[in-house]
């Protein structure tokens, strides 16, 4: 991946587009081999130009593949592509509204398919198609989407207690059991992890 991450970021998941986008290159490729070996003796060589040339295509099209990938991480979702020239487009985990998948039978079997992602931005709707896995692919934006609201969330609630006083040991006018119910809602609600609320707590006793 070509693309710089931002600090604190990490990569999730990468993936391609399924090994099946190859097919015609593979197939007129092994077609232009056997015509070449086959008239090979009477045209003195020159017909191998064809499955020289459907080779390179070949190549090429491989390379393209490998350099064609849809990453996830922690804070977005990262669609790079290009082999000499790289175009990247990046979607905001906060700015995604929804994620859904499709497959036809015969993509069900073989495991690709097509992923829709709807976005706040300008863009609306980004498809991409003939996604290896594409469950998977879905599975984790939604996952890493709850991940980073959990964490947004907590984030929040610890600038809220510590501008409450509640980290830097500070009593309100209610006193310490105050001060202690506060932190027992906190808990309570998953915003501060069981370890959280001892020390804090600790804190508060020992003022």
């Amino acid at each position: 991946m070509k693309t710089s991450l931002k600090e604190g970021e990490e990569v999730i998941l990468i993936t391609r587009k399924h090994m099946l986008v190859l097919w015609l290159p593979i197939v007129v490729s092994a077609f232009s081999l056997v015509i070449g070996i086959l008239l090979f003796p009477f045209t003195a060589g020159f017909i191998l130009i064809l499955p020289l040339l459907s080779m390179v295509w070949l190549g090429y099209r491989i390379i393209e593949r490998n350099h064609t990938i849809w990453a996830v991480t922690n804070l977005r979702i990262i669609d790079e592509e290009g082999l000499f020239s790289v175009e990247t487009k990046e979607s905001p985990l906060d700015k995604i509204n929804n994620v859904s998948y499709s497959a036809t039978l015969f993509g069900r079997v073989l495991g690709y398919g097509d992923v829709e992602i709807q976005t706040a931005a300008e863009t609306g709707a980004t498809l991409y198609e003939m996604v290896e896995n594409p469950r998977l692919l879905k599975d984790t934006i939604t996952q890493m989407q709850e991940d980073y609201k959990s964490l947004q969330s907590r984030r929040q609630a610890k600038e809220m207690a510590e501008s409450l006083g509640v980290h830097l040991g500070k009593v309100s006018s209610g006193g310490i059991g105050t001060e202690l119910e506060k932190l027992a809602e906190l808990r309570t609600k998953g915003i501060l992890s069981e370890e959280e609320f001892h020390a804090a707590k600790s804190k508060l006793l020992n003022e």
